[in-house]
């Protein structure tokens, strides 16, 4: 599936620019949204027009962590068909039975260090 609408919400500027730039070099006709403060991001959520095809979360944020913003999100009718996909510094072997422990049904990523992994990891979901 190509994604067009993206959502990234992650509190690191320099992880946020690394994504976007990875997005860009995947798929320029791509639009990708930011948001550093989860809180912020899931009120705009609620209430815009446009929904993003698809929402990259990073799990370790202050005042809302990922997990709580999946809660959150979970409950709001009109935001549980985005998919999600969790992109944070843990190792996927840590976090992908975390996940599972506590019901909560999302890929996992572990955040590529290098740009061209990151790319791969993009056009793998994208196409």
């Amino acid at each position: 599936m190509s994604y067009r609408n993206i959502l990234l919400i992650d509190d690191d500027q320099d992880d946020t620019q690394f994504f976007v730039e990875a997005v860009q070099a995947v798929n320029k006709e791509a639009v990708c949204l930011t948001s550093e403060n989860p809180v912020k991001a899931r009120k705009e959520l609620e209430t815009t027009e446009q929904l993003p095809d698809i929402i990259f979360l990073d799990y370790n944020m202050p005042a809302v962590n990922g997990l709580e913003f999946l809660k959150r999100m979970g409950q709001i009718e009109r935001l549980k068909n985005i998919e999600v996909i969790v992109l944070s510094t843990p190792p996927e072997e840590v976090m992908v039975p975390w996940l599972d422990r506590n019901n909560i049904r999302v890929k996992y990523i572990s955040k590529p260090v290098h740009m061209e992994e990151l790319q791969e990891i993009l056009k793998e979901l994208f196409y």
